[in-house]
């Protein structure tokens, strides 16, 4: 793999099909693929009402716990897509698209990497169409008409105290964390403390990857809740009738964009919720679009099978009413070898030096995790798969290892090389995919939509995580008891938690036991309609490391972008 040029290198040598083409293996008709420049185009709502029936096997694509480089699960889930081509199935790979947080901060770029990649990946991971920018600026209308009312007279009665909606930026700046506004003279607004989130974390976002149309975006905006009065009423963004302006600005946003694989695949790409802050999964407009387009739908949620996939599981199909056929699992030796808990990865430091040394006996040790992930996806009634994402400093008895535990739990396994080998070295994994997806699903939710609040987190924390119970600080038992006076108590649960370990603590590796998990404030998001838990010290705006991946982005006198990665 050392002689494989770098992915940027990969990405512009690339040989791209029309994308009128791309969008005609799918059945997209022309009238509704709209361009945005020469390789990438918007593709309009009406184009699953005139391509037929869904009938696309639907798959997930999750991971074990990552160690905070990721483990190559974009790299597999478009891998995976290429692979399905190469035992003549078509297939279509719907992502989220990378947020400039990550781009810039410490992972890099998210389209990919190596042989199996989006393209154009530059494109994607900036600006792409300009949908962050819409979520942004439809986010910040609303808390700038919310302040707004205050300063004209506050006819409403909002408490000063109680508006609660936060602006949003995509980019990590903790410095923006907490804020005072309306500083200066008495024309420059109310004064009160207030704060920023990323915008992968806004509520807008979550809204326009769960809206169905556009009458159902423009009825969810409308029940972003801003605030309280002093009669404990909620005050949304219709009340202030700021709702009508948001849906303007994500008009062309709800459209999914089309790009391509490497090899020539179909990529939705649409919208980019955080899964530890946020839902985590792709737009459900652009999986009903590729449901309709291709033999097996590819869709990655973020993270762990504890994060993203169960919120893919318990928000999005309890939303969409889509069921998956089936899940894969990716996972590495290098992550299993950090669950062991014999290794720390420091941010921005040189990994350890022991990480690559040959000790299958210390994979199986932190095997307990993926048989603790395994599970999870069982206990949603879901087949699992394991993908063993390759990397050239493994050794073979370490694969074998992470297969006996595989052989030993039941699930179908596979090496994937999406990274060095593309397609071709996905061709088993997306055989026993096939396999997986001809079983009989017993697709089930966690939990009902009337158990109260307080039971889907503790279905959530023991369930899901492992821990033994909850503990709620007593300003979240007073949020989720106002949640439930609001008539709110119905909908589902969107837990913000650490992606670095199964718990609330970065540090417990493993499947720890003998914990609990505390919850320390509960927002309510009912416009994307569900309740937002945020566990032990989880930010919703994230900051830079010590040395951010901006440092080595630049443009030569071409006009080239050169430390993408």
């Amino acid at each position: 793999m050392s002689n494989i040029p770098s992915d940027i290198e990969i990405a512009r040598s690339a040989r791209y099909r029309p994308i009128d083409e791309v969008a005609a293996d799918m059945g997209i008709p022309p009238e509704s693929v709209e361009h945005w420049g020469r390789n990438v185009a918007k593709i309009s709502l009406d184009a699953a009402a005139k391509m037929g029936p869904e009938s696309g096997r639907y798959v997930l694509v999750t991971a074990t716990t990552p160690t905070p480089l990721g483990e190559g699960k974009t790299t597999v889930s478009v891998g995976l897509a290429e692979g399905f081509k190469h035992i003549d199935r078509s297939s279509v790979v719907t992502l989220r698209q990378p947020s400039q947080g990550p781009t810039f901060g410490i992972k890099g770029g998210a389209a990919g990497g190596g042989y199996s990649q989006i393209i154009p990946m530059e494109s994607l991971n900036l600006h792409l169409t300009g949908d962050f920018h819409a979520v942004t600026a439809a986010n910040n209308l609303l808390a700038a008409m919310a302040d707004n009312h205050l300063f004209q007279g506050n006819e409403l009665g909002i408490e000063v105290r109680n508006l609660t909606w936060r602006r949003v930026l995509d980019v990590n700046d903790r410095a923006l964390r907490n804020v005072i506004i309306g500083l200066g003279t008495s024309a420059d607004g109310i004064p009160r403390q207030a704060g920023f989130d990323i915008t992968s974390a806004s509520e807008v976002m979550a809204v326009l990857g769960l809206a169905s149309d556009l009458k159902d975006l423009r009825a969810r905006l409308g029940r972003l809740v801003v605030g309280f009065d002093r009669h404990r009423r909620a005050i949304t963004a219709e009340d202030i009738q700021a709702a009508g302006a948001m849906a303007v600005l994500l008009k062309d946003a709800l459209n999914p964009n089309l790009l391509q694989t490497l090899e020539g695949t179909p990529a939705l790409i649409h919208t980019g919720p955080f899964a530890n802050i946020a839902h985590g999964n792709s737009s459900i407009v652009a999986d009903r679009i590729a449901m309709r387009g291709g033999d097996y739908v590819i869709t990655e949620a973020g993270f762990g099978a504890d994060i993203g996939a169960e919120k893919f599981f318990n928000i999005k199909c309890r939303v969409s009413g889509m069921e998956p056929d089936a899940a894969v699992l990716v996972t590495t030796v290098k992550a299993l070898k950090v669950q062991s808990g014999n290794h720390t990865i420091r941010l921005s430091h040189t990994l350890p030096s022991e990480l690559f040394e040959e000790n299958p006996a210390e994979v199986t040790a932190g095997a307990v995790n993926l048989r603790h992930h395994i599970e999870i996806i069982r206990r949603h009634g879901v087949v699992p798969v394991v993908a063993i994402n390759v990397f050239p400093t493994d050794h073979p008895s370490e694969h074998d290892a992470v297969a006996r535990v595989c052989d030993e739990e039941g699930v179908r396994w596979a090496l994937a090389r999406p990274y060095s080998e593309g397609g071709e070295g996905m061709v088993e994994l997306a055989r026993q995919v096939e396999d997986a997806c001809l079983e009989d699903s017993q697709f089930q939710l966690l939990y009902p939509d009337d158990a109260s609040l307080e039971e889907k987190i503790e279905a959530i924390a023991t369930e899901v995580y492992g821990a033994d119970g909850v503990i709620l600080d007593l300003s979240a038992r007073r949020q989720i008891n106002r949640a439930e006076d609001q008539g709110w108590g119905s909908m589902p649960i969107c837990m913000a938690k650490t992606h670095l370990s199964l718990s609330h603590n970065s540090k417990l590796m493993g499947a720890p036991t003998g914990w609990s998990l505390p919850i320390r404030e509960v927002r309510a998001s009912v416009g994307a309609g569900f309740i937002l838990p945020l566990a032990g010290d989880i930010r919703t705006m994230p900051g830079l490391g010590v040395r951010p991946a901006a440092q080595g982005i630049d443009i030569d006198h071409e006009g080239n972008i050169i430390g993408l990665s």
